[in-house]
């Protein structure tokens, strides 16, 4: 393990008010979001969608990594260079999905386990040669009637900090992903509750399992109402009851927190970041960033529609959303700034 190199990365991952991309999405998921736009389904869309984002100009002004699957990381663009590569070529730093994803827990009703540690190791070192510097494993944790379980979170926790320990020895920053899942009617209140008990669990295995946190990000869900819930917070609210519970949870030497979005719509994740950004910046030991998937995508994506002749508003949509973000993270977004950008 080299800790400065690890250090380095991470720190950059959250520094100058940038945020990371998630463009991991797995093929079923990716398909599914295709599929209701009337995309086609197959690898050369999906290259052509990835192509699409990684040559956006200027991307790299508001994100510092982009998190890749396994697929991605293995193709070119058009005129032939790596996808990789033209994500270092803007300043972006590139990021891996390892899980092969959250299936059923064997004995737990209606709660998942993510799998993928086998060959861990091996798939690590390859990433790392093709220049990946961070990969990224989610854990979801759903609440509802008696569940979530200690077992669930204990074992999704001991899964993430074993994943984290393996990448750390391989050279990648670990971003750590337990995600409360936004399904269901349950309260702020609840979600608050599970989540701090989930972070303290995953912290105490990531002590066991000797992770050094200061080479490690953590990518969380925010304490939010369930999408179904009748009582929907503000943004303010949000922010106090989300900075609470990871005040009580976070260790200060985590260099930085980049929230999922989770299904929060584009405007909703921007402004709910930078609630948190404007009331405590100046309080708190990490940065609060965000590693947005739909949030930043999803717009552009419909926009796209599979046409290349939308690719270059696509892309627009794609920058703005970036910057959005990027603003939420200086406490400097606004409402204004949803203005439409294109004519």
């Amino acid at each position: 393990m080299n800790a400065k190199e690890l250090i380095k990365t991470a720190n950059s991952l959250v520094a100058d008010a940038k945020g990371i991309l998630a463009m991991d999405e797995s093929f079923p998921t990716c398909n599914k979001r295709f599929a209701k736009l009337g995309i086609p389904q197959t690898e050369e869309a999906r290259r052509t969608y990835r192509e699409l984002i990684a040559t956006t100009h200027g991307l790299g002004e508001s994100i510092s990594g982009a998190i890749l699957f396994d697929e991605t990381i293995r193709q070119r663009t058009n005129d032939g260079t790596p996808m990789i590569k033209v994500l270092i070529n803007a300043g972006i730093i590139p990021g891996i999905k390892v899980d092969t994803g959250a299936k059923d827990m064997a004995g737990h009703p209606g709660e998942k386990i993510s799998e993928g540690l086998d060959g861990l190791r091996e798939r690590l070192i390859e990433y790392y040669q093709m220049g990946a510097r961070f990969a990224k494993w989610r854990a979801v944790i759903a609440i509802g009637d008696s569940i979530p379980s200690q077992a669930c979170s204990e074992a999704n926790a001991q899964t993430l900090a074993r994943y984290a320990a393996l990448c750390q020895e391989a050279g990648l920053v670990p971003i750590v992903e337990p995600e409360v899942l936004m399904d269901g009617g349950h309260t702020m209140e609840r979600c608050f509750e599970v989540t701090e008990e989930v972070l303290h669990t995953v912290f105490n295995q990531l002590y066991t399992q000797g992770v050094m946190l200061e080479g490690m990000i953590l990518k969380p869900n925010m304490v939010l109402p369930g999408l179904t819930c009748p009582k929907q917070e503000s943004a303010d609210d949000i922010a106090d009851a989300t900075v609470k519970c990871f005040r009580r949870a976070v260790p200060a030497a985590v260099p930085g927190i980049t929230f999922l979005s989770g299904g929060q719509s584009a405007e909703l994740a921007s402004a709910r970041l930078n609630a948190m950004n404007v009331r405590f910046k100046s309080e708190i030991p990490w940065e609060l960033s965000f590693s947005f998937g739909r949030a930043i995508q999803q717009p552009a994506l419909e926009i796209w529609h599979g046409e290349e002749a939308n690719v270059l508003k696509a892309q627009q949509a794609l920058y703005h959303r970036a910057k959005c973000n990027f603003a939420a993270r200086r406490g400097e977004y606004t409402d204004a700034m949803e203005s439409p950008i294109l004519s």
